[in-house]
């Protein structure tokens, strides 16, 4: 059986109030913001979502309870980090971290990233 094809995302927690400048942010520098919620190839996106904010909150037993109505998002890497085939270069996962860190009080995340289905992209009209 062949794997999905998938990409490297970070899953983040995020204040809700500061989700939409921190999308405008992170665009800036080709990251792609996904809520979870309302992703493509989620079939059952808000399930997913509350799932996956229930496990942060349990697996911290209480360190992130701030974030218990804060917003799930899968972050991506655009384009401009893509090589190919080729694993991400360390000044992608460097960047995405420098980004997060300086939001430290509306953003809960592990520092490491995982697999999700390819996110389609919406085709550009010419």
């Amino acid at each position: 059986m062949r794997r999905h094809a998938h990409e490297n995302v970070a899953t983040v927690l995020v204040d809700p109030a500061v989700l939409a400048d921190l999308e405008l942010e992170l665009m800036g520098h080709d990251l792609r913001v996904w809520p979870v919620r309302t992703a493509p190839m989620c079939a059952d996106g808000p399930r997913r979502a509350f799932q996956i904010r229930q496990a942060l909150l349990d697996k911290h037993r209480g360190a992130w309870a701030c974030a218990a109505e804060w917003v799930p998002v899968w972050i991506g890497f655009g384009k401009t980090w893509q090589r190919g085939d080729e694993p991400l270069p360390w000044a992608a996962h460097q960047r995405l971290w420098r980004l997060l860190g300086e939001r430290a009080e509306h953003v809960r995340y592990h520092r490491r990233l995982g697999g999700v289905r390819r996110i389609p992209l919406p085709q550009e009209a010419f």
